[in-house]
């Protein structure tokens, strides 16, 4: 399944993405984790030393490799040059799994190794001074946009986006990739404004949202977060030492983490596996498909110069029974 956490900068949002990762990996479930923020720290929060998390390749880097391996042999896509970031598989597209070894993930994925459990971590690459004024971040985000559309993952699997800050993410169709969104929220009006602008974008997708209230020191901030995103809230997580010394570069073993945040990772989890059992792979693809034509229309066919209507496969559905009819 597909999990992304949001929220305004400064939220939490990475240090709650990298607990639940070190959560699912200790139970030897397999992760694929993805640091899509503008600023890159969940190699960091993982326990990488800051040389080993500027050595991760950047997907934006490799998104002609991508882009050629997803095309396989779909006659609908000429080029992979024809392909943007809302590209939807077709017949002869190559599909992803978590679970496999593929040019993708040899390229752009790298394993971590953490004191319970391993997983493979994968990351856009950071907004450099090269970029600056030439560039968008959200062509670095493409290439997560684009391995999402083709990714086929079971109920058993894991794929943990830390995304861009704020409302960015709804600058194309990420935002409807998701099995389930959790949005960390501070109990500050700040700190909800955010949940108020994806409970408004999300809501004509049927995009699947709970909110964590993270830096909840009482009584009152958790009456203020249930007032505030009502039925909405899920969790809250209050002070960790075991964060704190985590965030100095000395964690101590995941099994020493706070049990009351034991038990808020446990029912993140929950959440997640009831919400995976709801997704409709028509809906998901209809999706993908409708974002694409927007995309299209609006800047794409004039980038690429080719009609990129023309890439949708009317009879295509993304799922598990499409796999054995997909080379990998």
């Amino acid at each position: 399944m597909k999990i992304a956490f949001v929220g305004k900068g400064g939220s939490g949002k990475t240090t709650l993405s990298s607990l639940f990762v070190r959560h699912l990996a200790a139970t030897e479930s397999p992760v694929v984790a993805v640091d899509a923020d503008i600023n890159q720290h969940l190699g960091a929060a993982l326990g990488l030393t800051e040389a080993e998390a500027g050595a991760l390749p950047a997907m934006g880097a490799h998104l002609p490799l991508i882009k050629e391996y997803l095309r396989g042999s779909n006659p609908r896509i000429s080029s992979a040059e024809t392909m943007i970031k809302t590209t939807p598989p077709g017949e002869g597209s190559r599909l992803l799994r978590v679970r496999e070894e593929n040019p993708v993930y040899e390229a752009c994925a790298r394993t971590v190794r953490l004191d319970a459990g391993e997983i493979r971590l994968m990351a856009t690459g950071p907004f450099t001074e090269a970029d600056l004024g030439v560039a968008c971040y959200h062509s670095k985000v493409g290439a997560v946009e684009l391995c999402l559309n083709h990714l086929v993952d079971g109920a058993d699997e894991y794929v943990v986006v830390d995304m861009t800050a704020g409302s960015d993410s709804f600058a194309s169709g990420m935002f409807t990739r998701f099995d389930m969104t959790f949005l960390v929220a501070e109990p500050t009006r700040k700190g909800v404004s955010v949940y108020r602008q994806y409970k408004e974008y999300a809501r004509d997708f049927g995009v699947a949202l709970k909110v964590v209230g993270n830096k909840v020191q009482g009584p009152d901030d958790l009456d203020f977060l249930r007032e505030e995103v009502g039925e909405d809230l899920l969790v809250t997580v209050g002070h960790s030492d075991w964060v704190r010394a985590m965030e100095k570069g000395r964690p101590p073993r995941f099994d020493l983490l706070e049990p009351e945040n034991h038990e808020a990772l446990r029912t993140l989890r929950t959440a997640a596996d009831a919400s995976y059992r709801n997704r409709d792979w028509e809906r998901y693809t209809s999706q993908m498909v409708h974002f694409h034509l927007r995309n299209a229309e609006s800047w794409g066919n004039e980038k690429t110069g080719a009609d990129l209507a023309a890439q949708v496969d009317p009879g295509f559905v993304l799922g598990e029974p499409t796999v054995a009819g997909n080379a990998h």
